[in-house]
């Protein structure tokens, strides 16, 4: 099955330095409907304006995913972490016991992320932090793992999080199309973060949603250059 989501569908909210499309109820959006995914309980689209951001703030008992689209995001924390994500890299942050931290948008232009929250395997890992580089002008060959942790084991090349799940990107050319075999048992959330594709068939608009449950196969095309995120959850 595969359930399909337009932009419209979503929770809209304007705060002036910052506009949040929220796929699932987060903050003063509440949708009974919408409450999730699995253990993917929050997908965040948001332009964060030049010049401003989160002020320090807390979490806890929460695996966070941050996939930069536009401009960079300046990342601290009371763990020591400091760093600056851009276009092209992603960013982990697993809250565990409890992490204070900042996110700012130093730069001179809008900055546009997905932020994704997905519920960990058990409560009271230790805290941590951790980005790396997704080269979207040079990967080719399909998707590719940026966020894993299938099986409860860190996986070559990607970032870790506490939880059986995956978290892949891939560049598509107009009309080029990639297979996406899913295990039995397991779901996708999939989220065209530029451009439109079809899965099986079935359009999915830029910045929709498809959520993808009781297939073991999908073929994924591109309807003009394509940049595709997903989560694989059990």
């Amino acid at each position: 099955m595969i359930t399909v989501s337009t932009l419209q569908d979503f929770g809209h909210q304007d705060h002036g330095w910052l506009t949040a499309v929220h796929h699932f109820s987060f903050a003063d959006y509440i949708d009974p409907d919408r409450m999730g995914f699995g253990p993917l309980r929050v997908w965040n689209d948001d332009r964060i304006r030049a010049g401003t951001g989160f002020p320090a703030h807390p979490h806890r008992d929460m695996e966070i995913v941050t996939y930069v689209r536009t401009g960079a995001v300046s990342h601290e924390d009371n763990q020591g972490n400091r760093g600056r994500t851009a276009a092209g890299q992603v960013q982990v942050m697993s809250a565990g016991t409890g992490i204070r931290h900042s996110e700012y948008n130093m730069e001179d232009e809008d900055l546009t992320l997905f932020q994704v929250w997905v519920h960990p395997d058990r409560e009271g890992h230790t805290p941590r932090w951790d980005a790396k580089t997704f080269d979207r002008d040079h990967v080719t060959g399909g998707f590719q793992t940026l966020v894993s942790g299938r099986g409860g084991q860190e996986h070559d090349g990607a970032l870790f999080i506490h939880q059986d799940a995956a978290f892949k990107a891939a560049i598509l050319a107009d009309g080029e199309i990639q297979t996406l075999d899913i295990e039995p048992g397991r779901q996708v959330y999939l989220v065209p973060a530029r451009g439109a594709v079809t899965l099986n068939g079935v359009e999915v608009p830029e910045r929709g949603s498809a959520e993808i449950t009781d297939e073991t196969h999908i073929e994924v095309k591109a309807l003009g250059a394509a940049e595709v995120v997903l989560f694989d959850l059990p």
